[in-house]
């Protein structure tokens, strides 16, 4: 990964403005990478770009290669002649600040249903060529378009319902569904297709403005996904096809009872004895995306924390070792040098350490969790003064609390260090956060847009460990960009040495 000097702002792409209820890749996704490059920011850090099984969590998706057609901007396609402007119409109520999922996904599913009847009926040579290509390069397409045809068929329900011959994947019931359902995997092609062009568009613009994009790929993938239906033999599965251990994490700081995420573990033996081809595939077709990626929970590429299938909690789970070396060694060799860091939170091993700096990469640091006042022992590696060099820092992650969210809820004890250890009056505590992270001396500082915005808990993205209406639907306002902004924040990066070329 570059890790020269700078600054980065995560923002996932759905928490964008705009009029059609959810984030997209559209005329606001250019707006805020200028406001970006215009404050000396060299990078835009999101979210996993799949599409989220549960329509809303970015790291429970249906497919690791395939992308959330709901970002697709809709005044691009008109733009573009795939809609008129009156297809658009009515446009919803949607709220400013969050996305409504249950009025926004059908809406935009219309629109894209609107788009692939006037494609069908309008087809331009041109446009078909691209996206023949696109077919071509994309290895996983068909499987993915079958998968998600056969999921309406079958009324929304888990690959494992099926009927069984669907679900042991004889090729024959295969062949006859591709048949039956072609016009709804030519539709699923498609909107993967108008993703793909729109993506590399904002992408290029990003470039041209020297904004580089740092991708989030989380380490397991949904067991009703398309991964695991086409290649079940890769994960731990028994014979009717349903996982045999499933993921979490033992308790820690966010959850008492740990976390049970539920995701099919990897048959490790199966991935080694292609070669890791699954993952040299998954890692080629992410970094055609991004200029850098996060491993979220890289300690799974040494040890993955195994829960029995059908557990009600994580705590009686186990740590079982990986053969993280070894694949890791394997994909650079296919891919050469990797554009990668480490998520490295929560309890790490030396054995976690050594892995990583085997491999060279960055692992992560998170101010939030050094101002508790438990770093007297020195033990605690968040703390401001021992950030190493070749790290990426964060003030808090999609998973923390805003930092005017955690200050508001801290016990007084905690605020009285935060306050000295930080030398701030409290007046501005977020922006003083802010400073002391891009003042640190980590290569790379992170901030989330909340953060910069100053909000409280209600604009937090996700609190682990709960479903609420409020994980993963925050959005900004297009006004909340202003010039006071702009201007703090390229002083900011001048002074400590961020701004690109500086």
């Amino acid at each position: 990964m570059d890790l020269r000097r700078s600054t980065g702002i995560l923002l996932d792409p759905r928490s964008l403005p705009g009029e059609y209820g959810i984030g997209d890749l559209g005329p606001n996704a250019y707006q805020f990478a200028d406001f970006l490059a215009d404050c000396g920011v060299m990078w835009w850090q999101i979210l996993p770009l799949g599409m989220p099984a549960d329509g809303r969590c970015p790291y429970a998706c249906d497919s690791a290669f395939a992308r959330n057609p709901f970002l697709i901007s809709p005044q691009s396609l008109v733009d573009d002649g795939l809609l008129d402007e009156h297809d658009l119409q009515p446009v919803p109520s949607f709220p400013d600040a969050r996305i409504d999922f249950a009025v926004a996904l059908p809406y935009k599913t219309a629109l894209l249903e609107k788009a692939f009847e006037r494609w069908q009926a309008n087809q331009d040579a041109g446009l078909r060529a691209e996206l023949e290509s696109f077919a071509q390069r994309s290895h996983w397409l068909a499987d993915y378009c079958l998968y998600r045809a056969l999921k309406e068929e079958n009324e929304g329900r888990s690959w494992n319902l099926w009927p069984r011959e669907l679900v042991a994947r004889d090729p024959r019931a295969l062949a006859q569904a591709a048949d039956r359902l072609r016009r709804r995997v030519e539709a699923h092609q498609f909107f993967q297709w108008l993703f793909d062009r729109q993506w590399g568009r904002l992408r290029n613009h990003c470039r041209s403005r020297g904004i580089k994009i740092i991708g989030d790929m989380p380490i397991f993938v949904s067991y009703d996904s398309s991964d695991v239906w086409t290649r079940p033999e890769l994960f731990k599965l028994d014979e009717n096809y349903e996982p045999q251990v499933v993921s979490g994490v033992p308790p820690d700081y966010f959850a008492e009872t740990g976390q049970l995420w539920g995701n099919p573990l990897y048959n490790w033996d199966a991935n080694r004895r292609e070669g890791y081809a699954w993952w040299i595939e998954r890692l080629r077709a992410s970094l055609e995306l991004m200029d850098a990626l996060r491993v979220d929970h890289f300690r799974g590429f040494q040890a993955c924390y195994e829960v029995p299938a059908g557990a009600k909690t994580a705590i009686n789970g186990q740590w079982v070792e990986t053969p993280g070396a070894e694949l890791l060694e394997t994909v650079r060799a296919a891919l050469g040098d990797l554009p990668i860091f480490a998520e490295d939170l929560g309890v790490i091993t030396p054995e976690v350490e050594k892995l990583r700096d085997d491999f060279g990469l960055a692992g992560m640091r998170v101010l939030l969790f050094g101002l508790g006042g438990d770093s007297e022992d020195g033990k605690n590696p968040h703390v401001l003064h021992k950030f190493p060099e070749r790290c990426v820092a964060y003030t808090g992650t999609h998973d923390n609390d805003t930092i005017v969210g955690w200050f508001g809820s801290a016990s007084e004890k905690e605020k009285d260090f935060a306050l000295k250890y930080l030398r701030s009056s409290g007046s501005e505590f977020h922006w003083d956060v802010i400073a002391s992270v891009l003042r640190s001396p980590a290569a790379v500082a992170i901030i989330p847009l909340q953060d910069v915005l100053g909000l409280g808990s209600w604009a937090r993205m996700n609190e682990p460990g709960t479903v609420q209406d409020s994980n993963w639907s925050w959005r900004f306002k297009s006004w909340d960009l202003d010039n006071r902004l702009t201007e703090w924040l390229m002083e900011m990066n001048s002074m400590y040495g961020r701004v690109q070329g500086v």
